[in-house]
Order: structure tokens, then C-alpha cells, then sequence
């Protein structure tokens, strides 16, 4: 039996013309609101208070940023600017070598004992007998008798 797999989920459906239902309610929205301020208010007051929104209403329909609509961008926006900071700030220690150790090329000049672990009698030991254990392991018993 076969079944028809649905394509292009990602498209919204045109319902409105060339608008998706969510493009219509907001150019909708921003133009009833320019609209009805543009009837209460004085003209010189209607654009200055209802060209903002009506503005809005049309980027919230048709801008796009990063492939994704204006509506996240804002949200993002908004949900950063609300929330609290986190600021972390480590101070970096810089040393510097004394001078002698500088030569004329700019190199300093590194200790090969400042690598080395500290070898005390006890570590010497426990090194020497891991290795005869390890020695005693690998090696075959046929051979020694």
C-alpha cells in the first residue's frame, strides 16, 4: 500500500491573495490602527502616532531576517534586553621572564629541570617494582626453566 507523503510543510498556505492568514493580520492590524487614529486624532497627530505601528504591522508581515520572521527577532530582542546578565570576567596573569634569561634572538631561555617530577626514594621504589611485576608478566615462564 502506498501513502502520499506531504512536501513543503514549511510553507505557509496564501489565503488572503499573495498574504498568508498571519501576513493579513498584521498588515491588517497596523493599517486599522493608522486608520481609526487617523479618524479620533488630529492628521499631523494620526501620522506621528499611528505610522509607528502601521510600520511595525508591516515588517512583522513581510521582513525577514536570517530566514526567519521579524516576530523571533523581536522576541529575542526583547527577551534579551529583560533578563538578567550573567558577566564573567577572569584577569589573566601575565609573568614575565627576568633578564638574563633573554637572549639577543627574543627566545627565553626554558629550564629542563622545571618539567621534571620530583623523584623522592619511595616513588623510585613503587616505579622499580611495577616494572619487575610488569616484567614478570610479559615475559614466558616456559622459557625460563
Amino acid at each position: 500500500m502506498q501513502y502520499q507523503v506531504p512536501q513543503f510543510i514549511e510553507v505557509e498556505d496564501k489565503l488572503f491573495g499573495p498574504l498568508t492568514a498571519t501576513q493579513f493580520v498584521y498588515v491588517v492590524g497596523g493599517g486599522g490602527f493608522l486608520i481609526a487614529m487617523w479618524l479620533i486624532l488630529p492628521h499631523w497627530l494620526a501620522i506621528i502616532v499611528g505610522a509607528p505601528v502601521a510600520l511595525l504591522g508591516a515588517a512583522l508581515a513581510f521582513v525577514r531576517i536570517n530566514d526567519r520572521p521579524f516576530i523571533a527577532a523581536l522576541q529575542a530582542a526583547l527577551e534579551y534586553f529583560t533578563r538578567s546578565k550573567l558577566y564573567i570576567w577572569e584577569k589573566k596573569k601575565t609573568t614575565v621572564a627576568p633578564a638574563e634569561d633573554i637572549d639577543l634572538t627574543g627566545n627565553t631561555k626554558e629550564d629542563p629541570l622545571k618539567y621534571a617530577p620530583a623523584a623522592t626514594g619511595s616513588k623510585i621504589k613503587d616505579l622499580a617494582w611495577s616494572l619487575d611485576v610488569k616484567e614478570s608478566l610479559y615475559t614466558d615462564t616456559s622459557k625460563q626453566k
